[in-house]
């Protein structure tokens, strides 16, 4: 077995997958500091917004569960470096966009290269650190979706300021295809393919590359009732979620009549927010167990979006709301994905994560029509927030419902380290 000298690999690649998902979530999350800009300019309604947003979530949501198993199959390596390029292409597309279906045209190829950009990333973060290490590792892996939203918080009025709203896409357009070389030069799938351990794990050397593994029949892992309720948990979490985050920015900038430099200041405090919840929430989880963080943290944020409902349009308020979430929100996603690995075989971990996909994305997807019509119905988004509050609440139940954990983690997991 090899040891490595310097620097583990492991930390090489959670700094490429670092910055991958930078790029990624500064589109994802990104999308919603646009919006008001977007919309305005191109004559689109709330409900169109967010039909725009829906077309990247299908695509992303149809594609995720492939490459999930192709990233068990393939490798992350080749599953991460094409996605880039169908990532980069997209978005700098929807620059160019001025009708409706080219917004979701682009914008659905541009999910379709996100869907290669988390599942396969927790996945080969996941085997290059020690079981006991996963949380610490995806909390520094998941600052970067959060400083992502930080970063398009700040510099977006900027770019509007002095270009359009189109060049915010093409720079995170050029940014995502400058990742390919990278990534396709530096990653590597699983540290026994180079004779190494994952970084904190001691005992044994790992087995030879092809040894020691084994495929785990998805049939199995459909019958596991915990794939149906985690996956129903994350369904109404995500709908909870995103039916704030993606509107906040025009919440309130519409409804609060504050500027587009003010309002855009609640997606630099969810990112930033997000970063300290990654880096302190996450590690937690290691020692509480990903089953009680995960009730924990979802009936937080089911009490701060019933919260919304008093904050009565005072700025000061919607900011420790918002801020407050996000701690949670940067957690919510990792947490969830780590939850592959600690009930199912770590073989089948790509796999599971990417079946749990589309329960996320049809939360998302859902919430966008509904907010967005709701608003455009009413007026106000107060209607929407009651409905996001309620979702969140019944993620919180389903979580309880979870059983023990696969058999094959309980060794393991037993550990007072771990739980």
């Amino acid at each position: 077995m090899n040891e490595p000298r310097g620097l583990h690999p492991a930390w090489v690649i959670l700094g490429i997958c670092f910055i991958n998902l930078f790029i990624n979530y500064s589109v994802r999350l990104g999308y919603g500091v646009v919006l008001p800009e977007m919309i305005r300019t191109l004559g689109f309604s709330r409900a169109e917004g967010g039909s725009i947003y829906n077309a990247y979530l299908l695509t992303y949501i149809i594609v995720t569960p492939y490459t999930g198993y192709l990233t068990d199959r393939l490798g992350a390596r080749r599953v991460i470096s094409v996605c880039l390029v169908l990532l980069g292409s997209g978005v700098a597309l929807l620059g160019t966009v001025e009708h409706l279906w080219s917004a979701c045209l682009f914008f659905g190829l541009a999910g379709l290269g996100a869907s290669g950009l988390w599942v396969p990333i927790i996945t080969l973060v996941q085997r290059w650190f020690a079981y006991q290490r996963k949380g610490l590792a995806l909390g520094v892996l998941s600052t970067g979706y959060g400083l992502g939203f930080a970063v398009m918080g700040v510099a977006f009025p900027w770019v509007v300021d002095h270009y359009s709203w189109r060049h915010a896409w093409f720079i995170l357009g050029g940014m995502a295809l400058a990742l390919v070389l990278p990534n396709a030069l530096a990653l590597r799938s699983d540290p026994a393919d180079r004779g190494f351990r994952p970084w904190g794990q001691k005992g044994d050397p790992p087995p030879a590359p092809g040894k020691g593994r084994f495929k785990v029949p998805l049939r199995r892992i459909l019958r596991d009732p915990n794939f149906w309720i985690i996956g129903a948990s994350y369904f109404f979490l995500s709908y909870g979620l995103y039916g704030f985050t993606t509107f906040m920015v025009d919440y309130a900038k519409y409804q609060l009549n504050l500027p587009l430099e003010q309002a855009s200041l609640l997606a630099s405090i969810h990112g930033f927010c997000q970063i300290l919840g990654v880096l302190t929430v996450l590690p937690l989880s290691d020692y509480a167990g990903r089953k009680r963080t995960i009730l924990f943290s979802n009936t937080v944020i089911t009490v701060l979006l019933s919260g919304l409902l008093f904050a009565g349009g005072s700025w000061a308020s919607l900011c420790t709301i918002t801020g407050a979430v996000a701690v949670f929100y940067a957690a919510t996603f990792p947490i969830y994905g780590a939850c592959a690995g600690d009930y199912f075989p770590k073989e089948a971990m790509g796999t599971v994560a990417g079946a749990w996909t589309p329960f996320y994305g049809a939360g998302a997807i859902l919430t966008h029509w509904v907010t967005g019509r709701l608003r455009d119905v009413t007026g106000v988004y107060d209607h929407a927030f009651i409905l996001c509050a309620a979702m969140a609440g019944v993620s919180v139940v389903l979580m309880g419902l979870v059983k023990p954990m696969h058999p094959r983690q309980s060794e393991i997991a037993s550990s007072p380290k771990v739980h």
